[in-house]
């Protein structure tokens, strides 16, 4: 009987902590060793720092693992400023102070775009950025109660962890939806059913907080009364099934002004909207002035959501045509066009990933294209926005990765890669947001 040699696999590493050197960082500013031939992403260390770290995945080409303890700290890290960073999954960069949070995100995407493009030198223009505190209008907070203690806790996520961590603030939120976690806690052990309300969402729409509650069991009248009493000045929802929502007083509904336009969008608290409203106006204007629209554009805006970019283009084009995915969406974009007085601007619905059909909208009569994606980037659209040869494309990204990915096309499709900027949408994170300026050759 022939018995073939087979190797034993080698031991997962799972779990175990390990010293490792830190030799630089990628461009979420996750560190980089190396242990038995694998490239190993280490969160929280830094380039030049020996730290022990407890592995959390091991992969056949890759290592990750998270830090437990730092042996030899770089000049650069210092002590966060909120008292949750080290356990809070929220933001992840806190040991960095801002102004290096940024170069070393920028650092990281530069050397990611440039290897997966072949350019050498990316046109970099100074980077869009606001507070750093403060700054988050928008936010989804986790509740969980605890049976055997008879405890409830408020706050976020551990990082890569399901445990909540109980906080009380929020450096990064909104001074206006800081009350939610003082009226949750007092509130929420009152409940005639405590395990009815499975997490929280905040969002500021002007000067108004909203709190939307989401529950997997009817919230009574005598209980919705509970949380509109403890907080009378925000506007309280809920929300039994996803999308569906019961104003529980005030039926009001949300929006926000670009105010360097004058415009006011409309939206429903579904919706996508960015959550940094002072670098959201930064992006608009600065789409404005890369793409110098004026009165003889014809312009296609992808992924458009509620108009966020559509209508500002419109005040200066002559045509914008906006695509977008969610049928729900392109409604709330219709209306915000009627409010705000455009009459230049047609919606769509329509699956850019897949093949497009012949219609109404894809015809190559557009001399400029803006498109958002989501992290996914825009696989699929991409090809097809070459195929119109529009003069300019202004892509504005949430994911390097992707970005540099479809940038990669453009660039093979006769495109130069005119200017690029960061956006530092989400100080204290990993996440830096780009916005790209394409010219045809």
């Amino acid at each position: 009987m022939l018995n073939i040699y087979k190797a034993k696999p080698k031991a997962s590493l799972l779990g175990k902590t390990i010293t490792f050197s830190i030799d630089s960082n990628d461009y979420e500013v996750h560190g980089i060793s190396q242990h038995e031939k694998k490239i190993v992403f280490v969160s929280a260390a830094l380039p030049g720092e020996r730290v022990q770290a407890k592995v959390t995945g091991d992969k056949a080409a890759f290592i990750k693992a998270s830090t437990v303890k730092v042996l030899q700290a770089s000049p650069l890290r210092i002590t966060p400023p909120c008292e949750y960073a080290r356990a809070c999954g929220g933001c992840q960069l806190q040991h960095l102070g801002v102004t290096s949070q940024r170069e070393l995100k920028q650092q990281g995407i530069d050397k990611l775009i440039c290897h997966q493009t072949g350019l050498t030198v990316l046109p970099w223009q100074p980077m869009l950025i606001a507070d750093d505190s403060g700054y988050r209008r928008r936010a989804r907070i986790s509740i969980w109660y605890d049976k055997k203690q008879r405890q409830f806790s408020v706050g976020f996520r551990q990082h890569a962890d399901k445990h909540i961590v109980a906080v009380n603030h929020c450096m990064v939120l909104s001074p206006q939806l800081t009350p939610v976690f003082n009226v949750l806690n007092a509130v929420l052990p009152q409940l005639q059913d405590p395990m009815a309300v499975t997490h929280a969402e905040v969002l500021q729409a002007g000067d108004t907080a909203y709190v939307i509650l989401r529950h997997i069991k009817p919230i009574s009248a005598h209980d919705q009364t509970l949380f509109v009493d403890a907080w009378p000045e925000a506007v309280w929802l809920g929300e039994a099934e996803p999308g569906k929502f019961c104003y529980w007083h005030n039926t009001v509904t949300p929006q926000y002004q670009l105010s360097e336009q004058a415009l006011t969008l409309q939206f429903s608290p579904n919706d996508f909207i960015q959550v940094n409203a002072v670098l959201n106006q930064q992006m608009v204007s600065q789409a404005l002035s890369w793409l110098d629209v004026n009165s003889n554009d014809v312009i296609l805006d992808l992924y458009a959501g509620i108009g966020n970019f559509t209508l500002a283009l419109a005040q200066r084009a002559k045509t914008v045509r906006a695509l977008e995915g969610v049928a729900e969406m392109v409604q709330q974009l219709e209306t915000n066009a009627k409010v705000n007085g455009l009459s230049n601007v047609e919606a769509y619905q329509a699956d850019l990933h897949l093949a497009w059909p012949k219609t109404s909208w894809n015809k190559p009569d557009y001399n400029k294209v803006l498109l958002d994606p989501a992290r996914a980037g825009a696989a699929g659209a991409i090809e097809q926005i070459v195929r119109l040869k529009p003069a300019q494309i202004l892509y504005v990204s949430c994911n390097a990765a992707t970005f540099a990915r479809d940038a990669k096309m453009l660039l093979q499709n006769g495109y130069t890669l005119a200017k690029v900027c960061g956006v530092d949408m989400f100080t204290h994170t990993s996440h830096l947001e780009l916005m790209a300026l394409f010219s045809r050759s």
